[in-house]
Protein backbone atom coordinates (compact mmCIF):
# COMPACT_ATOMS: atom_id res chain seq x y z
CA UNK A 1 0.00 0.00 0.00
CA UNK A 2 1.40 3.38 -0.94
CA UNK A 3 1.75 5.97 1.78
CA UNK A 4 -0.63 8.91 1.68
CA UNK A 5 0.92 12.22 0.70
CA UNK A 6 1.53 14.25 3.83
CA UNK A 7 -0.35 17.52 4.03
CA UNK A 8 1.46 20.74 4.96
CA UNK A 9 0.41 22.42 8.15
CA UNK A 10 -2.04 25.34 7.80
CA UNK A 11 -0.15 28.52 7.03
CA UNK A 12 2.93 26.58 5.91
CA UNK A 13 3.02 28.38 2.59
CA UNK A 14 1.38 31.17 0.63
CA UNK A 15 0.37 30.08 -2.84
CA UNK A 16 0.70 32.85 -5.44
CA UNK A 17 -2.26 34.14 -7.38
CA UNK A 18 -1.92 32.68 -10.86
CA UNK A 19 -3.08 34.10 -14.17
CA UNK A 20 -3.84 31.90 -17.16
CA UNK A 21 -1.93 32.86 -20.30
CA UNK A 22 -3.62 31.42 -23.40
CA UNK A 23 -1.66 29.55 -26.05
CA UNK A 24 -0.67 31.68 -29.01
CA UNK A 25 1.79 32.50 -31.73
CA UNK A 26 3.68 35.76 -31.29
CA UNK A 27 6.68 37.57 -32.71
CA UNK A 28 9.55 37.30 -30.23
CA UNK A 29 12.47 39.70 -30.20
CA UNK A 30 12.97 43.18 -31.59
CA UNK A 31 14.51 44.49 -34.79
CA UNK A 32 15.34 47.76 -33.01
CA UNK A 33 16.84 46.36 -29.80
CA UNK A 34 20.13 44.74 -28.85
CA UNK A 35 21.86 42.26 -31.12
CA UNK A 36 20.76 39.42 -28.83
CA UNK A 37 17.10 40.30 -29.54
CA UNK A 38 17.45 39.52 -33.24
CA UNK A 39 16.23 38.06 -35.45
CA UNK A 40 12.56 38.64 -34.72
CA UNK A 41 11.04 35.19 -35.01
CA UNK A 42 7.62 33.60 -34.73
CA UNK A 43 7.13 31.47 -31.62
CA UNK A 44 4.30 29.27 -30.37
CA UNK A 45 3.83 29.06 -26.59
CA UNK A 46 1.43 26.56 -25.06
CA UNK A 47 -1.04 27.81 -22.45
CA UNK A 48 0.47 28.15 -18.99
CA UNK A 49 0.01 30.06 -15.76
CA UNK A 50 2.14 32.84 -14.38
CA UNK A 51 2.12 34.47 -10.95
CA UNK A 52 0.39 37.83 -10.99
CA UNK A 53 3.22 39.33 -8.94
CA UNK A 54 6.87 38.80 -8.22
CA UNK A 55 7.42 36.51 -5.23
CA UNK A 56 7.27 38.70 -2.13
CA UNK A 57 9.20 38.66 1.11
CA UNK A 58 6.04 37.43 2.85
CA UNK A 59 5.81 34.43 0.52
CA UNK A 60 9.53 33.70 0.64
CA UNK A 61 9.57 33.81 4.45
CA UNK A 62 7.46 30.63 4.57
CA UNK A 63 10.08 28.87 2.46
CA UNK A 64 12.91 30.04 4.71
CA UNK A 65 11.14 28.84 7.86
CA UNK A 66 10.16 25.51 6.37
CA UNK A 67 13.52 24.62 4.86
CA UNK A 68 16.04 26.36 7.07
CA UNK A 69 17.51 28.07 4.02
CA UNK A 70 19.67 31.09 4.74
CA UNK A 71 17.97 34.37 3.81
CA UNK A 72 19.30 36.46 0.92
CA UNK A 73 21.85 39.16 1.79
CA UNK A 74 19.38 42.07 1.88
CA UNK A 75 16.77 40.32 4.01
CA UNK A 76 17.15 42.62 7.03
CA UNK A 77 17.84 45.84 5.12
CA UNK A 78 15.06 48.37 5.72
CA UNK A 79 15.01 49.26 2.01
CA UNK A 80 14.26 45.65 1.07
CA UNK A 81 12.33 43.96 3.89
CA UNK A 82 8.75 45.20 3.54
CA UNK A 83 6.55 42.07 3.42
CA UNK A 84 5.06 43.06 0.07
CA UNK A 85 8.30 44.00 -1.63
CA UNK A 86 9.65 41.39 -4.03
CA UNK A 87 12.30 39.25 -2.41
CA UNK A 88 15.64 40.53 -3.71
CA UNK A 89 19.13 39.10 -3.79
CA UNK A 90 18.08 35.51 -4.50
CA UNK A 91 20.34 33.43 -6.72
CA UNK A 92 18.93 31.41 -9.60
CA UNK A 93 19.56 28.28 -7.53
CA UNK A 94 17.57 29.64 -4.58
CA UNK A 95 14.71 30.64 -6.86
CA UNK A 96 14.69 27.12 -8.25
CA UNK A 97 14.71 25.60 -4.77
CA UNK A 98 11.73 27.76 -3.84
CA UNK A 99 9.83 26.44 -6.87
CA UNK A 100 10.67 22.84 -5.92
CA UNK A 101 9.56 23.44 -2.34
CA UNK A 102 6.28 25.09 -3.39
CA UNK A 103 5.64 22.19 -5.77
CA UNK A 104 6.21 19.73 -2.94
CA UNK A 105 3.68 21.55 -0.78
CA UNK A 106 0.97 21.87 -3.43
CA UNK A 107 1.50 18.93 -5.78
CA UNK A 108 1.70 21.32 -8.72
CA UNK A 109 4.57 21.84 -11.13
CA UNK A 110 5.84 25.24 -10.07
CA UNK A 111 8.97 26.38 -11.88
CA UNK A 112 10.62 29.45 -13.35
CA UNK A 113 9.17 30.66 -16.65
CA UNK A 114 11.08 30.34 -19.90
CA UNK A 115 12.15 33.49 -21.71
CA UNK A 116 9.50 32.81 -24.35
CA UNK A 117 6.75 32.43 -21.74
CA UNK A 118 7.85 35.60 -19.98
CA UNK A 119 7.84 37.65 -23.20
CA UNK A 120 4.50 36.18 -24.28
CA UNK A 121 2.96 37.22 -20.95
CA UNK A 122 4.57 40.67 -21.05
CA UNK A 123 3.39 41.43 -24.57
CA UNK A 124 -0.15 40.17 -24.17
CA UNK A 125 -1.75 40.64 -27.56
CA UNK A 126 0.17 43.83 -28.43
CA UNK A 127 2.32 42.44 -31.21
CA UNK A 128 5.79 43.99 -31.44
CA UNK A 129 5.03 46.90 -29.10
CA UNK A 130 7.86 48.08 -26.88
CA UNK A 131 6.09 47.82 -23.51
CA UNK A 132 3.09 45.97 -22.05
CA UNK A 133 1.00 49.13 -22.53
CA UNK A 134 2.24 50.01 -26.04
CA UNK A 135 4.97 52.30 -27.32
CA UNK A 136 4.68 55.27 -24.98
CA UNK A 137 8.00 55.70 -23.15
CA UNK A 138 8.59 54.38 -19.64
CA UNK A 139 8.74 57.94 -18.32
CA UNK A 140 5.03 58.28 -19.14
CA UNK A 141 4.09 55.92 -16.30
CA UNK A 142 2.34 57.49 -13.27
CA UNK A 143 4.80 58.82 -10.66
CA UNK A 144 7.79 57.53 -12.64
CA UNK A 145 10.12 60.24 -11.35
CA UNK A 146 9.44 59.47 -7.69
CA UNK A 147 9.27 55.65 -7.74
CA UNK A 148 12.12 53.20 -6.96
CA UNK A 149 14.26 55.66 -5.02
CA UNK A 150 16.09 53.29 -2.67
CA UNK A 151 14.87 49.84 -3.62
CA UNK A 152 12.02 47.91 -5.23
CA UNK A 153 8.49 48.98 -4.38
CA UNK A 154 5.77 46.72 -2.95
CA UNK A 155 4.19 44.70 -5.72
CA UNK A 156 0.91 45.53 -7.48
CA UNK A 157 0.78 49.21 -6.53
CA UNK A 158 -0.02 50.30 -10.06
CA UNK A 159 -2.08 48.94 -12.93
CA UNK A 160 -1.44 45.44 -14.35
CA UNK A 161 -1.02 44.53 -17.99
CA UNK A 162 -4.07 43.32 -19.97
CA UNK A 163 -3.60 39.77 -18.66
CA UNK A 164 -3.73 41.02 -15.06
CA UNK A 165 -0.01 40.67 -14.30
CA UNK A 166 1.80 43.32 -12.27
CA UNK A 167 5.32 44.78 -12.50
CA UNK A 168 6.28 43.05 -15.70
CA UNK A 169 9.25 45.01 -17.02
CA UNK A 170 9.90 46.89 -13.77
CA UNK A 171 10.87 46.64 -10.09
CA UNK A 172 13.40 43.76 -10.20
CA UNK A 173 14.95 41.58 -12.87
CA UNK A 174 13.25 38.19 -12.94
CA UNK A 175 15.12 34.91 -13.30
CA UNK A 176 14.09 32.65 -16.16
CA UNK A 177 14.70 28.92 -16.44
CA UNK A 178 16.77 29.20 -19.64
CA UNK A 179 20.50 29.19 -20.00
CA UNK A 180 21.53 32.32 -21.88
CA UNK A 181 23.07 32.49 -25.32
CA UNK A 182 23.08 35.85 -27.15
CA UNK A 183 22.79 34.01 -30.48
CA UNK A 184 20.03 31.61 -29.46
CA UNK A 185 17.36 33.25 -31.61
CA UNK A 186 19.19 32.16 -34.77
CA UNK A 187 18.51 28.49 -34.00
CA UNK A 188 15.62 28.68 -31.52
CA UNK A 189 12.83 26.15 -32.19
CA UNK A 190 9.49 27.52 -33.30
CA UNK A 191 7.44 25.84 -30.58
CA UNK A 192 7.93 26.27 -26.83
CA UNK A 193 11.65 27.17 -26.85
CA UNK A 194 13.37 26.40 -23.55
CA UNK A 195 16.75 27.98 -24.21
CA UNK A 196 20.04 26.40 -25.28
CA UNK A 197 21.45 23.24 -23.82
CA UNK A 198 23.87 23.91 -20.93
CA UNK A 199 26.79 22.64 -23.01
CA UNK A 200 26.12 25.29 -25.65
CA UNK A 201 25.20 28.20 -23.37
CA UNK A 202 27.68 31.02 -23.90
CA UNK A 203 29.49 31.95 -20.71
CA UNK A 204 27.35 29.79 -18.39
CA UNK A 205 24.88 32.54 -17.55
CA UNK A 206 21.17 32.27 -16.78
CA UNK A 207 18.64 34.41 -18.62
CA UNK A 208 16.59 37.05 -16.88
CA UNK A 209 13.90 39.50 -17.94
CA UNK A 210 12.36 42.74 -16.76
CA UNK A 211 13.59 46.10 -15.51
CA UNK A 212 15.39 47.17 -12.38
CA UNK A 213 14.78 49.73 -9.67
CA UNK A 214 18.44 50.77 -9.69
CA UNK A 215 18.91 51.30 -13.43
CA UNK A 216 18.82 54.77 -14.96
CA UNK A 217 15.86 53.67 -17.08
CA UNK A 218 13.75 51.73 -14.59
CA UNK A 219 11.49 49.88 -17.03
CA UNK A 220 12.66 47.46 -19.70
CA UNK A 221 11.17 46.77 -23.08
CA UNK A 222 9.27 43.48 -23.48
CA UNK A 223 11.99 42.12 -25.77
CA UNK A 224 14.98 43.19 -23.65
CA UNK A 225 17.17 40.30 -22.50
CA UNK A 226 19.63 40.16 -19.61
CA UNK A 227 21.74 37.52 -17.91
CA UNK A 228 24.14 36.89 -15.03
CA UNK A 229 25.81 33.78 -13.56
CA UNK A 230 23.26 31.71 -11.61
CA UNK A 231 25.06 31.99 -8.27
CA UNK A 232 25.00 35.81 -8.20
CA UNK A 233 22.80 37.54 -5.60
CA UNK A 234 22.17 41.05 -6.86
CA UNK A 235 19.96 43.56 -5.05
CA UNK A 236 17.82 44.03 -8.15
CA UNK A 237 17.17 40.35 -8.89
CA UNK A 238 13.99 38.52 -7.90
CA UNK A 239 11.61 36.10 -9.60
CA UNK A 240 8.04 35.04 -10.24
CA UNK A 241 6.81 31.50 -10.71
CA UNK A 242 5.08 29.72 -13.56
CA UNK A 243 2.91 26.62 -13.44
CA UNK A 244 1.67 24.10 -15.98
CA UNK A 245 -2.08 24.40 -16.47
CA UNK A 246 -2.52 20.63 -16.47
CA UNK A 247 -1.18 20.52 -12.90
CA UNK A 248 -3.41 23.31 -11.62
CA UNK A 249 -6.92 22.68 -12.99
CA UNK A 250 -8.83 24.45 -10.23
CA UNK A 251 -7.17 27.84 -10.37
CA UNK A 252 -7.63 29.00 -13.96
CA UNK A 253 -8.02 32.75 -14.15
CA UNK A 254 -9.68 33.87 -17.37
CA UNK A 255 -7.53 36.38 -19.25
CA UNK A 256 -9.00 39.84 -19.75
Amino acid sequence: MSAARSQPAPGAYLEPHLVSIPAAWFLMGSADGQDCERPVHRVWVDAFQLAATQITNAEYAHFLRATGTLPPPFWNDKDFNHPQQPVAGVSWFSAGHYCQWLASQTGRTYRLPTEAQWERAARGDLEQQDFPWGNDPAQSLPDYATRWQTGPEPVARYFPNPFGIYNLCDNVHEWCSDWYDPNYYVTSPERNPHGPEPSSAAGRRKASRGGSWRHHIKVSRCAARSSIPPEFQYADYGFRVACDISSHPNNLINPI
